[in-house]
């Protein structure tokens, strides 16, 4: 099998339009301030894994993250639709991940890797019942079509629809991501 590559699904941090639901707590700044460093965040554990990573991007050019996030990414746009479509371009083998998750690390990104070696997909549970992480070997659309994105089933009905087809999940430690003002708790170094 070829290497897969790790897609992190992103956007450009334009206050009023990035991490919304921190917007209460934070205001339209602080919340694009806690998703910059967000990102930052992911795209420097990305580079530390070694492994062959993209950024799928939003929100802004591709060379306007080039310019802030480093000249030496591959940047692909996201395209138009909804989620659904815009993860379903993405081609196996991949691991999908999106840009808020603070526990992420190389370790689990290297780990994901690894296990697809043996395994025809991999899944990293979120703390409020959607995955930070998908990885699969053959094309896998049926995983996001349809589904009701930012509700705490996702990652129930993500491994129901690959157990529908005999594929055994295979699943990363569970991690939290930011979503809202009380996730920020224990990520003190995250706060605007």
């Amino acid at each position: 099998m070829a290497d897969p590559l790790i897609s992190i699904f992103c956007r450009w941090p334009e206050p009023g339009k990035a991490k919304t639901r921190l917007i209460p707590g934070f205001g339209a700044e602080g919340a694009a301030a806690i998703y910059t460093k967000l990102l930052a965040h992911t795209v420097e554990v990305a580079r530390a894994s070694e492994i062959p990573f993209e950024l799928r991007v939003t929100g802004a050019p591709p060379e306007q993250f080039r310019k802030g996030l480093g000249d030496d990414l591959a940047v692909v746009d996201q395209g138009d639709g909804d989620l659904t479509a815009k993860l379903g371009r993405v081609p196996a083998p991949a691991i999908l991940i999106g840009s808020d998750c603070p526990g992420l690390s190389p370790a689990v990104l290297r780990a994901a890797r690894d296990t697809l070696e043996t395994d025809p997909m991999v899944i990293g549970p979120a703390s409020d019942g959607g995955y930070y992480l998908l990885g699969y070997r053959e094309p896998s659309d049926f995983a996001f079509a349809g589904m009701e994105w930012s509700t705490s089933t996702v990652f129930a009905e993500t491994l129901r629809r690959f157990a529908e087809r005999g594929i055994r999940p295979a699943v990363l430690p569970e991690l939290a991501d930011i979503d809202t003002a009380a996730d920020l708790e224990h990520w003190p170094e995250f706060l605007p």
